[in-house]
């Protein structure tokens, strides 16, 4: 659907390394010195959802197909990017063009792997890469103001977005983020956001990334970060980089026994894809039959005719119902067959709204 999420951080902080882990497959070079990562990596990566293998249990189709989110591993971030230092320019360019922030930053001791500030400290490496992208925020609103001042004079909307954005201006100069920027949900603001695509405007995940050790009990580092993310109203995640890829070649059984031997429940990979799925707003309905159980992702408040598209876009333009039935019916009544008995299948029109994990078929005319 056009939307990703971009990996970011300061060089050394276990980002590519998340990366290698998320894709299953080790094409994000992880190397002990910055800048190992030149270009972006991109990636699809399949959302995790347990009720595809409940609904396959019923079903017994020939596959299963998950949803799946984009995810771009964006080289690392130094201080003075905002001002092209370490190529500061092109990966803030790169990260405009990401949906969702994930901030992978470093709450681990360890001599081997050298840190570009010299010492380990969370809050810092923060405020260090939220610094440089509240900068770069600045220069291109200063930009835009001013191009907004000579059409100010004779254009009235122009004049309200600019006043908005001499406001914002102040709010960023603070040192605070777009995202909670009071008037965030004004039209001069979701105008001007539209218009210069503000970085610190997108929502953002923070990976805390941990030693084994520190996946059961929190170090005053994570306690640290969670406290800075609840200010600014964003998740955070807690993960062991190098434990998610060693996860990698284990099945699912296996994957279970090894975080359960840890005393972790969840990979904190699984929760970053399924919380950055959320984040985009975007959801899953499932069409389930002996070819394939299948996710078909659509943005939240989606129409049914609109959900219809995801598959084809004539089944939208000849849409006359969608015959659905909820996944907590399907699972209760062991399949669709005994749903429809039990009268559990609803037909419903052109204004539906997709409520997630429906179950549905479409009909059309041709």
């Amino acid at each position: 659907m056009g939307l990703s999420i971009g990996l970011v951080g300061l060089p050394n902080v276990g980002k590519s390394t998340t990366f290698n882990a998320l894709t299953k497959a080790q094409n994000a070079e992880a190397a002990n010195y910055p800048f190992c990562t030149i270009e972006p990596n991109k990636a699809i990566v399949p959302v995790p959802d347990v009720r595809l293998q409940e609904l396959a249990k019923i079903v017994n189709p020939e596959r299963i197909q998950h949803s799946t989110l984009d995810f771009v591993d964006i080289a690392g971030l130094v201080k003075g990017a905002s001002k092209g230092e370490g190529l500061g320019n092109k990966f803030l360019s790169n990260i405009r063009e990401t949906e969702v922030i994930l901030h992978i930053v470093r709450c681990f001791e360890d001599e081997n792997i050298v840190h570009t500030e010299g010492n380990i400290h969370p809050l810092r490496d923060v405020e260090i890469i939220e610094g440089e992208l509240i900068l770069a925020d600045i220069e291109v609103l200063q930009n835009r103001a001013e191009r907004l001042k000579k059409q100010a004079k004779t254009d009235k909307n122009a004049a309200g977005v600019l006043a908005l954005a001499e406001e914002l201006l102040e709010f960023l100069a603070e040192g605070n983020l777009a995202k909670n920027f009071p008037k965030a949900e004004s039209d001069e603001y979701k105008q001007l956001n539209h218009e210069v695509r503000l970085l610190t405007g997108k929502e953002i995940m923070y990976g805390a990334n941990v030693d084994e050790d520190g996946l059961v009990e929190d170090s005053q580092y994570v306690l640290d970060l969670k406290e800075h993310a609840a200010k600014n109203n964003c998740e955070l995640i807690k993960l062991c980089a190098k434990i998610e890829e060693e996860l990698v070649g284990l099945d699912d059984d296996e994957a279970e026994e090894f975080l359960s031997s840890l005393g972790v429940e969840e990979s904190g990979l699984g929760q970053i894809i399924q919380k950055g799925f959320d984040k985009l707003g975007l959801m899953s309905y499932f069409t389930a039959g002996v070819k394939e159980v299948r996710a078909w992702t659509i943005r939240k408040n989606t129409t049914a005719p609109k959900a219809a598209a995801v598959i084809h876009n004539d089944f939208e333009k000849g849409f006359i119902r969608a015959e659905v039935i909820s996944y907590a019916d399907f699972i209760a009544c062991g399949g669709e067959a005994k749903a429809k008995e039990a009268g559990k299948m609803r037909l419903e029109g052109k204004e539906y709204i997709v409520q997630d994990g429906d179950i549905m078929h479409f009909r059309f005319n041709v």
